[in-house]
């Protein structure tokens, strides 16, 4: 274990000594190289902030206005019954847009309900297995400036349906 412990606290010297001795090898000047991948990495940046703070804004006002809760309590009634507690149904929405906000909601439910309950139990399984898709996608194709993602979207959306629909599966069985 211990040799697990120090391998991983020496791997980022490893690799950056091991970039820096692979470009003075090759007689590149690494500190040029270094400050142009800097300037290129703030553009990008500063690229995809306006579709950051666009995804932020509206899941913050999704929260902040209750509708999420709203909307859940009242899809809650139709999933109750399959085992599906209302709590989870704004999780997984919010989930596509925001892994942070997700992670926030899913603190709130084991505040409330704790972490061994049904809804903090299938909450973390769902966030575990699936992705915050549309802040990917918007974040990713922005910075490529790819305009056309054909079936990114549909495929995103299919893959994010199995996750939860296992997670609740998976859930339901353990607990």
């Amino acid at each position: 274990m211990k040799i697990l412990s120090f391998l991983s606290d020496m791997i980022i010297p490893i690799f950056l000594f091991y970039i820096i001795g692979w470009g003075l090898l090759a007689r590149r000047d690494v500190y040029n190289d270094f400050l142009d991948g800097s300037k290129e990495g703030l553009k990008t940046a500063a690229g995809i902030c306006p579709a950051l703070i666009g995804l932020m804004t509206g899941v913050g006002i999704l929260r902040g206005s209750g509708f999420l809760n709203f909307a859940g309590e009242q899809l809650g009634k139709l999933t109750s019954g399959i085992g599906i507690p209302s709590e989870i149904l704004p999780l997984t929405v919010v989930r596509m847009f925001s892994s942070s906000a997700a992670t926030g909601l899913l603190l709130d439910i084991f505040k409330q309900y704790g972490t061994d309950s049904r809804a903090g139990f299938m909450g973390a399984v769902i966030l575990s297995s699936t992705e915050s898709l549309f802040y990917c996608m918007s974040v990713y194709f922005a910075a490529v400036k790819v305009e056309k993602t054909r079936y990114t979207l549909p495929g995103a959306l299919l893959a994010t349906l199995a996750g939860t629909i296992t997670a609740i599966l998976l859930t339901g069985i353990c607990i």
